[in-house]
């Protein structure tokens, strides 16, 4: 079932396209903001801001290394650069560079990470950034940003913009269903509730946000039709860095089971970082909807979601499960 369909979303951009237009729009309210890409504008779309101000955007060539160490070097002189590449080769190729030229110092840079996770598709394993998250949320003082949609997407570009200090935006090539169709609240660090309930929790980021929203849908119709389904609260977790703690204990507290979905890596991830506050505030039966622990392969973006499990079929399943085991 395609993304959105269950709960009536209508498409919308990737998240790409949307923080390419954002950045452009925001152009002339930070400007000291520069961009710094590595050869993939036209796939990052920081083309879109460099095409409206050409004196403020550098192109480093494929060289993910050096355009780390170069916005370091502009966050150092004043300036606020944005260095973008694919997740894969932002986070992996340039991690030591990450690590000691905008971690260590505190460095101004803002790392943002397009064609993330395995809906990229046919491009295959080479160019999929599985393992991103995980990288970030290990560097000490790095925001960690995954919006689900564009609306979300334009409102995290400014909040990444104003914080002061490194953040990480993760953003996705595939057009993605629109969840915030009449404004975003956005803040760093604290959770959205897109929806009610009070059976179980589901916590995503990204695409699975939709994806939850889904399988909370088909849930409620099944408490409907069959007198077995589930009413779900669906929480988007767009900040795993600072993770918003008490959002997550409230979940835990008033719905008694928990629901982790991610398009990344067990290892790591969103579903670690929940679980870690669920055990320490309120511990209630939970389930994790991600990759695990493989690389994918080429593909088309749905055969791949679905080969992979990142469907709200397995969304719902796992909340099946959990709500299971509670009542055990």
């Amino acid at each position: 079932m395609p993304l959105g369909e269950a709960s009536g979303l209508k498409m919308g951009q990737a998240t790409r396209d949307a923080f390419g237009e954002a950045l452009r729009d925001l152009g002339q309210k930070f400007p000291d903001g520069v961009t710094v890409d590595g050869d993939v504008g036209n796939s990052t779309r920081t083309e879109v801001f460099a095409k409206a101000f050409p004196d403020r955007a550098f192109n480093v060539g494929i060289a993910e290394s050096n355009l780390v160490s170069v916005a370091g070097g502009l966050a150092a002189a004043g300036k606020t650069p944005v260095a973008a590449s694919f997740a894969c080769f932002l986070l992996c190729n340039a991690y030591d560079q990450i690590r000691m030229s905008v971690a260590f110092p505190g460095l101004n840079v803002k790392l943002v990470g397009s064609h993330a996770g395995i809906s990229i598709g046919e491009d295959g394993p080479s160019q999929m950034g599985i393992e991103d998250v995980a990288l970030a949320t290990t560097l000490p003082g790095v925001v960690v940003i995954v919006p689900a949609d564009a609306p979300s997407t334009r409102k995290a570009t400014e909040a990444m913009l104003e914080h002061q200090g490194p953040v990480y935006l993760r953003l996705g090539r595939v057009k993605v269903p629109v969840v915030y169709t009449d404004g975003c609240p956005f803040e760093i660090g604290k959770a959205n509730q897109v929806r009610d309930g009070r059976d179980a929790t589901i916590i995503a980021n990204g695409l699975m946000v939709s994806c939850a929203l889904d399988a909370a849908a088909r849930l409620d119709a099944a408490a409907r039709l069959e007198a077995d389904g589930v009413n779900v609260r669906v929480l988007d977790m767009h900040t795993v860095k600072p993770l918003d703690d008490a959002a997550i204990a409230a979940a835990a507290r008033d719905t008694g089971a928990i629901v982790v979905a991610e398009e990344h890596l067990a290892a790591g991830g969103l579903g670690q970082a929940v679980a870690a506050v669920v055990a320490r505030t309120h511990p209630v039966p939970m389930r994790f909807v991600n990759i695990g622990d493989t690389y994918a392969e080429s593909g088309d973006s749905e055969g791949l979601l679905e080969k992979y499990g990142l469907t709200s079929s397995a969304v719902q399943k796992a909340v099946r499960e959990a709500v299971a085991q509670r009542q055990r």
